[in-house]
């Protein structure tokens, strides 16, 4: 039987720092107490002006990190509404849409500015210091640096930062050294030759820790566990294999709303066709067997690209009710905890569809090169501003940074991190502006950036 006992609950909704706080008639749920620390936050805040796909400032109508994260959590709660329908018996485990909501609302909220052409740059300049990722960096931003609390970041519950951990073991236990010469360089670096580990960071390691001890000795020692990628041969790095429940219907949210409503900006932007719909989705689904997604999938197109907007949103809309109604419960008889032991999935058929989808997102949109040479510049701004910050840190970092900085470098805890984190947490405009105003001709206006961060 699942186990439903209130121990359990008080485990999953303990927070590391202890809490009395006596606001009047305040009759909230822990989760929805996660979601409203999540929303007031800089860090979530800053993610409308970070990139998504296309640049921010490039058109207004297009999709941000905010609205991404916004129509995440939008499509998260649906998948609950629809899994607590469709198996009433797992309602324990799905009794908070606010927690769904706040971890689909801060999936994102640690990627750097320029998308990942930042993050590639940011991993290479912490190569010899414990790498750079996006998902481990919103772990951090979570549970160590947002300022609701004087060191534990929003100070979260246990199950919703479990719910975040897309890649639950460090670094260290992940990374695999290929030995690759350091770039002579920096508008030298490919991507490719530098990806990040898809992990959490060691210096994180207490709290990882204590997120995980709720678990069994081997339920954590399965979460952890890590094999060479078999989807990407290319991917030097292991990878971990298990996910919790709330984070598998984070993850599906994110697929389908990256599938489906970047592919939509791209047709609004005139960068995919109805020929190209044609030949690199329908074509390709040929093989699929459930009648309803054949059906739309052969006739959808001409709503798809109608110059008639209504007949696209509906066509949009109809895309993702049919990936948000085909999920199901999987079961994993190998974890005791029913958080690790139930994860969402998607039916075969509609698998096949959403990675077709993000195939031709990712090839007519992200491989653009007019998407590359935004991303290129972006790489390189990174790149030189953290060159220009551990040259000389205590000149140059903000005060509140500096005085970080100058506390890990006494307590020898890796004070190049915290020059990641100042970096990462910068809008795309507030890095291009600093840029400028560190490497640029121009010495007007020197003094404006000092209110932005």
């Amino acid at each position: 039987m699942p186990d439903t006992t209130e121990q359990q609950d008080n485990i999953w909704h303990q927070r590391l720092l202890g809490e009395d706080k006596q606001r009047r008639n305040d009759h909230r749920s822990p989760f929805q107490r996660d979601r409203a620390r999540i929303l007031h936050s800089a860090a979530f805040r800053r993610l409308q002006a970070k990139t998504q796909v296309l640049g921010v400032g490039m058109n207004d109508f297009y999709r941000t990190r905010l609205t991404h994260s916004l129509e995440v959590s939008q499509i998260g709660t649906g998948i609950t509404a629809q899994l607590r329908r469709k198996y009433p018996e797992f309602k324990y485990l799905l009794n908070s849409m606010s927690l769904i909501e706040s971890v689909c609302l801060a999936h994102d909220i640690g990627h750097p500015p320029f998308g990942h052409g930042g993050e590639v740059a940011l991993n290479y300049m912490m190569r010899h210091h414990g790498g750079f990722e996006g998902n481990g960096q919103t772990f951090r931003i979570l549970s160590r640096l947002e300022p609701y609390t004087p060191s534990w970041g929003m100070n979260l519950t246990r199950r919703t930062l479990l719910g975040i951990m897309k890649y639950p073991a460090m670094h260290s236990q992940l990374f695999i050294d290929q030995h690759k010469p350091d770039i002579a360089n920096h508008r030298q670096l490919k991507p490719s030759d530098w990806p990040p580990v898809k992990g959490l960071f060691d210096d994180d390691k207490p709290i990882i820790d204590w997120v995980l001890s709720a678990l069994s000795d081997n339920d954590r020692q399965l979460f952890i566990s890590s094999e060479q990628s078999q989807v990407n041969a290319h991917y030097p790095h292991l990878k971990t294999l298990f996910k919790s429940l709330d984070c598998s219907i984070m993850e599906l949210a994110d697929d389908i709303a990256y599938a489906v409503h970047d592919l939509e900006d791209a047709i609004v932007m005139g960068i995919v066709n109805q020929r190209q719909w044609q030949h690199d989705v329908v074509d390709q689904l040929q093989h699929i067997n459930d009648e309803w997604l054949t059906s739309e999938i052969a006739s959808i197109g001409e709503k798809l690209f109608s110059h008639e907007h209504h007949l696209r949103k509906d066509a949009i809309g109809t895309l993702v009710n049919g990936f948000v109604t085909a999920i199901s419960i999987d079961t994993n008889n190998s974890f005791e905890a029913d958080l690790l032991k139930y994860n969402a999935q998607l039916q075969p058929d509609f698998a096949s569809t959403l990675h077709v989808l993000k195939q031709l997102v990712f090839k007519y949109v992200i491989r653009k090169p007019e998407i590359q040479m935004l991303e290129y510049k972006g790489q390189q701004i990174i790149m030189e501003l953290f060159e220009a910050f551990a040259s000389d840190p205590e000149r140059l970092l903000p005060l509140n940074t500096r005085e970080r900085w100058l506390a890990a470098n006494a307590e020898n805890s890796n004070p190049m991190r915290v020059i990641a984190d100042y970096i990462s947490g910068m809008t795309d405009g507030f890095a291009g502006r600093l840029h400028q105003q560190l490497f640029g001709s121009k010495t007007a206006g020197i003094l404006e950036l000092s209110s932005e961060q």
